[in-house]
Order: C-alpha cells, then structure tokens, then sequence
C-alpha cells in the first residue's frame, strides 16, 4: 500500500517540478479505434505545453503524414481544442495531477 511518502521521508508530489519550477504534469496516450498502440504511454509534460503540441508529438512518434487524421479525446467524450493547455485540462478533467488522452486515426467519440 502507497503510503504517500517518499524513501527520504519527504511526502511525495503528485506534480514535479524541474529545475526551472516549471509544473510537470503526467499524461497517459491511449490507443483508440484504430491508432497503433504507442509502446510508452506514460509522460511528463509541462502544463504550459498546448495540446496542439501533443497532438504533433504522437504524429512525430506514430510516423504519421501531415494529411492523416488523427483525433485526440478526453475522458472519452469530447476533442479539445488544439489552444487548451495541459495543465487546464488537468485541472478540470484529470486526478493527482495526472491526464488520460485517447488518440485515434478516425473519429471515436464527440
């Protein structure tokens, strides 16, 4: 059982924050419909960071062409748009500062 607390006796933060004091929030990419499943799921990204940019790092990851499709979802609901910030969305939509994306190659849901 997790107790919330780390090796050093320091509680553990759910966020991370870098050298700088920039916030990490960690997104997990879920495969959906028919998108490849990407062999690492789990990433730390910057909260600051768009969703556009994620969207152009699964396309980078995945090979895909400019002119493939490729749809991001929320809690299996809705698309965000592609100005939304990370940490916006895992304010209103993720838990322990943790943010579940579902990516897909045609549209799933929404």
């Amino acid at each position: 059982m997790d107790s919330g607390v780390s090796v050093g006796g320091e509680p553990e933060k759910a966020n991370t924050e870098t050298a700088a004091g920039v916030t990490k929030i960690e997104i997990r990419l879920q495969a959906a419909g028919d998108a490849p499943i990407m062999k690492k799921k789990n990433y730390k990204v910057e909260g600051d960071k768009k969703i556009s940019w994620i969207l152009a790092f699964i396309r980078k990851y995945l090979k895909l062409e400019q002119a493939d499709s490729l749809f991001l979802y929320v809690n299996q609901a809705f698309s965000p748009s592609p100005d939304q910030t990370v940490r916006n969305l895992a304010e209103c939509f993720g838990s322990d500062n943790k943010l579940v994306l579902y990516y897909s190659r045609s549209q799933c849901w929404g």
